[in-house]
């Protein structure tokens, strides 16, 4: 289950109408790595969004895991079914969603929220007397 989710969608769109109005250059948004361009590649879900850039493609979703907690998967890309596992079983962690053209470069953080096992309440009420 996702908690604290944020949609970036409303940014996203600000974004291209900034674009298409000529006030940012594509260098600046269309600008993925390497790293991100394989993540998407072998790590990536597949849409059936095209790219708001350039259209000669679908976007792929990228997911990226954070947390101090996690491990090793922090700071790595995961599948759906990779994050539902860790979720199941590891202490809270951040999933960024990232939209990836792999023609143009164009990325996008769409979507964040927070995944895994919620940290228990520490502080204990006092008994009255």
């Amino acid at each position: 289950m996702h908690r604290q989710q944020i949609d970036y969608a409303l940014a996203r769109r600000a974004t291209l109408a900034r674009i298409r109005a000529g006030e940012v250059q594509l260098k600046d948004v269309c600008d993925a790595d390497t790293y991100l361009l394989r993540a998407a590649k072998f790590h990536g879900q597949s849409t059936d969004r095209p790219c708001p850039v350039c259209r000669k493609e679908q976007v792929t979703q990228v997911s990226w895991l954070f947390g101090s907690t996690i491990g090793g998967p922090s700071g790595t890309a995961r599948t759906e079914p990779e994050i539902a596992v860790l979720a199941t079983r590891s202490p809270e962690f951040t999933v960024h969603v990232v939209e990836v053209c792999r023609t143009c470069r164009w990325n996008y953080l769409i979507q964040s929220y927070v995944a895994g096992v919620p940290a228990r309440a520490t502080k204990r009420r006092r008994a009255a007397k």
